[in-house]
């Protein structure tokens, strides 16, 4: 929604300033589609040519991201923390054995099956089960454990920032991109120089529309969009390392409940959950089961 209202407003403020101080759009409306093939073509070749096809698929997909906004909301972080409460306190109930069926196989889990989103991620369902099959593996000491899950948690974010680093590039080679058009439009007015004034007067014109477009899709457009992605995708990250706070926890033998109040004492303040929400629903858990 933010992208949506900051366009129309970029787009308004500077078309409108320039149509209110007396420009003529004509000009513009006239180049535009030819500067736009020229400078838009020359940007996402070189971005396709600089990135492998997950990045630029990534890319595309970037701009969805950025219109949607944050994937975890704070219903998302609530039911993170009803999860890994479940987990853990059948880990420390029965052992990594009483958590077989629920880390082999998490599809199939009737715990995680409660919280579908996380279910269907394509990373924390990994995360939270690989850091479980540590802990049958003997790999328990908390402060080697902590650093096994940053390891994955930081390859997984670098991956996930290789959209905003080609999209960044981008941004910065527009300006450039937008000259090259506009010295071909400079090329293509010389050599109609026998032309009347009006007529060249015009083509200078097109051509100058060049250097404005490659500009303003660089700083109006695409430096936002990669600034924008780039905030989404560390907030996102937040997600994962309650996962890494709470297991740590566990590793250090605190109950279920510690456990779960330290994972949400590290939740952004926005999407934290309170206190007491927290306690009910853990509440509602022990009922069931």
């Amino acid at each position: 929604m933010n992208l949506i209202i900051g366009l129309l407003m970029v787009f308004g403020l500077v078309f409108g300033g320039f149509v209110l101080s007396g420009g003529n759009m004509g000009v513009v409306l006239h180049a535009l589609p030819y500067e736009g093939m020229m400078i838009g073509g020359a940007s996402i070749g070189s971005l396709v040519v600089a990135n492998s096809f997950g990045v630029v698929k990534g890319s595309f997909k970037g701009i969805i991201t950025v219109i949607k906004g944050p994937k975890w909301k704070t219903a998302d972080y609530n039911d993170l923390l009803s999860l890994m409460f479940e987990l853990a306190k059948i880990y420390k109930t029965n052992g990594i054995l009483g958590l077989d069926e629920h880390i082999e196989n998490p599809s199939e889990s009737s715990i995680f099956q409660r919280y579908p989103k996380i279910l269907k991620d394509h990373f924390a369902p990994e995360l939270i089960t690989d850091s479980f099959r540590m802990l049958a593996m003997q790999f328990d000491d908390k402060y080697q454990t902590e650093d096994v899950i940053n390891r994955k948690i930081k390859k997984h974010h670098h991956e996930e920032m290789g959209p905003v680093g080609a999209l960044s590039v981008m941004a910065d080679g527009l300006p450039a991109i937008g000259i090259v058009a506009a010295v071909l439009g400079v090329i293509k007015t010389m050599g109609s120089i026998d032309q009347p004034p009006e007529i060249l007067g015009g083509m200078i014109g097109g051509a100058l529309v060049g250097t404005f477009l490659g500009v303003f899709l660089a700083y109006c457009m695409v430096a936002p969009i990669a600034g924008r992605l780039g905030q989404i995708v560390d907030e996102d990250g937040t997600f994962y390392t309650i996962i890494r706070d709470i297991f740590v926890a566990m590793v250090a033998d605190y109950s279920p409940k510690i456990c779960v109040e330290m994972g949400r004492g590290n939740i952004p303040t926005a999407k934290q959950p309170d206190f007491y929400e927290v306690e009910a629903t853990q509440k509602e858990l022990a009922t069931a089961a």
